[in-house]
């Protein structure tokens, strides 16, 4: 039989790496992109908004090359209505009267023809602003207290349900380390800049953070009186293979439409899939290698701790 919780040394150590290795990416982004720990869209900074319609099709990468070309780093590139419209919508950093007439005649000549009297451009304010982020964190915040006290409650007949909620939120925060991390690795390597989309994904990782936990804590809360007497490491460790298939096969199914699109999809929503994807993965690993060991570990010391001052 696997013991997931005899491992735990070895699963606490991989996870120590990739918070270590997660935290030197944002330092490194803070030294690079002059004090932040990621790369700010234009969804945050604002910038010019072009609406583009073109005589004839193009392909959404030529259009981002161009910008690209310019110094506009990140563009974001978005089709606007029926495929036959040829009508695109980008927004990118502030851009002067100069830049754009050469962006535009660059586009003519490397894209198709713009054609100038159903086109626009225009600046705009950004689309998520410090207060969002803010509400957003205490969102988060929230969230964590809300999931620390519904467990509590659920567990309440198990012995120390407190520890349950703790160790799901110290899961929790473990996942969006790693994906926030990911996120600015790949600022560093690929351009990548936090925008709504970013936000999205972290916020959807950390729901990913709890479900798992939950079914295997749900097991052991059924096996701790159907096993008395055996070692609470024991139990622990039927609960998980009891539960690991379910699991896997559940986020397996979606780990594949996610890698689906980051093949085929678009390049503007490949970077929120992808935090997701990391997201899941660093979820799967800490619930079941990380989480769940960290309760027995608490369990055991509070047990050896118990029967030290009973003895003194």
């Amino acid at each position: 039989m696997i013991n997931f919780v005899q491992q735990r040394r070895l699963f606490f150590t991989i996870a120590g790496v990739l918070i270590a290795l997660s935290l030197i990416a944002l330092l490194v982004s803070a030294i690079l992109f002059d004090g932040q720990a990621l790369r700010i869209s234009i969804d945050f900074r604002g910038g010019t908004l072009f609406v583009l319609h073109f005589n004839q099709p193009v392909q959404e990468s030529a259009i981002r090359d161009v910008f690209t070309a310019n110094d506009h780093t990140g563009p974001i590139v978005q089709r606007l209505g029926a495929v036959e419209d040829n009508t695109w919508q980008v927004r990118t950093r502030f851009a002067e009267t100069d830049e754009v007439q050469k962006i535009l005649n660059e586009l003519d000549e490397q894209v198709g023809l713009v054609d100038r009297a159903l086109s626009n451009w225009s600046t705009v304010e950004p689309a998520v602003g410090a207060e969002v982020v803010q509400y957003a964190a205490l969102a988060v915040l929230a969230a964590s207290v809300a999931v620390l006290c519904f467990i509590w409650f659920s567990f309440r007949k198990v012995p120390n349900p407190f520890r349950y909620g703790v160790v799901t939120i110290v899961a929790m925060l473990i996942n969006v380390i790693i994906s926030v991390g990911f996120y600015a690795l790949m600022g560093i390597l690929q351009g990548w800049e936090a925008d709504v989309l970013f936000l999205t994904a972290v916020l959807t990782v950390i729901g990913f953070s709890v479900e798992d936990l939950i079914v295997v804590f749900d097991r052991i809360r059924e096996n701790i009186p159907r096993h008395r007497g055996e070692p609470f490491e024991l139990i622990v460790n039927r609960s998980v293979l009891e539960t690991v298939h379910r699991s896997l096969a559940t986020q397996l199914n979606a780990m594949f439409v996610m890698i689906a699109i980051l093949l085929f999809g678009g390049a503007t929503i490949k970077p929120f899939i992808a935090v997701m994807l990391v997201g899941m993965l660093s979820e799967t690993f800490t619930s079941l290698c990380v989480a769940v060991p960290l309760l027995v570990v608490w369990e055991e010391r509070s047990h050896r701790h118990s029967l030290v001052r009973a003895t003194t």
